[in-house]
């Protein structure tokens, strides 16, 4: 069954392109154009996941989101905005949003970011998992041991952290502010140069693993491919 999206866009010809484009993705999308509509949208029916434009007419997306949260906190939440300004970034973030995408932004990267908010609360539930069998590896997180081949390492334990998060989502987009708020318990230049630090550690551990490889995905996040 297909993951239902709400899109309330006042852009009519972007709110269509959009949505022709998540349907193709394999998503049931119902499109609104105006906060009062989405609203009404929201309570006649039931959806996985919400896209709000920030300025629309009748009733803005942060409105909107605060009427959505008040009926159910859990439901998903991305903003889309033309404006890169910091109080919007973070009043969206104190309402509880999941993401905050700036226009023009790249629909692949959009796609990529439902995806992994959708897996984020299948994911938590699977969050006790401590051992991990994936292609030539062994993973041990409670032990924070990692055995590749017959190569036997001590992790850090952010290291052993982030290899977790990247395994809990294998084959999956793993943000990176998701793992910087759940890691570093802060999203700044600077954890994110530390963060790139360990993507790379991990990278040289799992080198001999052939069936295994850490990608960059457009620089929003990573990907644990297993190819095997």
């Amino acid at each position: 069954m297909s993951n239902r999206i709400l899109l309330v866009e006042d852009d009519q010809s972007f709110g269509a392109v959009l949505k022709d484009y998540l349907t193709i993705n394999n998503f049931e999308v119902t499109l609104a154009v105006d906060g009062e509509q989405g609203l009404k949208e929201f309570t006649e029916n039931e959806f996985d996941i919400c896209i709000f434009d920030v300025m629309m007419p009748k009733k803005d997306g942060f409105s909107l989101a605060e009427d959505v949260k008040k009926i159910d906190k859990n439901t998903p939440i991305i903003f889309l905005t033309a404006r890169n300004m910091r109080e919007d970034i973070l009043k969206g973030y104190q309402l509880g949003a999941d993401d905050y995408i700036t226009k023009p932004f790249d629909t692949e990267l959009l796609l990529y970011k439902i995806k992994a908010i959708l897996q984020r609360s299948s994911t938590l539930e699977n969050e006790e998992q401590e051992q991990f069998k994936i292609s030539n590896i062994f993973f041990d997180s409670m032990l924070r041991q990692l055995r590749v081949g017959d190569n036997e390492y001590k992790l850090s334990p952010k290291e052993n952290e982030l290899l977790k998060l990247l395994c809990l989502h294998r084959n999956d987009f793993m943000p990176r502010d998701l793992a910087l708020r759940k890691i570093w318990k802060k999203e700044n230049y600077f954890t994110a140069r530390s963060m790139d630090v360990y993507i790379a550690k991990l990278r040289k551990l799992l080198k001999d693993d052939e069936g295994l490889e850490i990608i960059n995905v457009h620089g929003e996040g990573f990907r644990l491919l297993v190819k095997n």
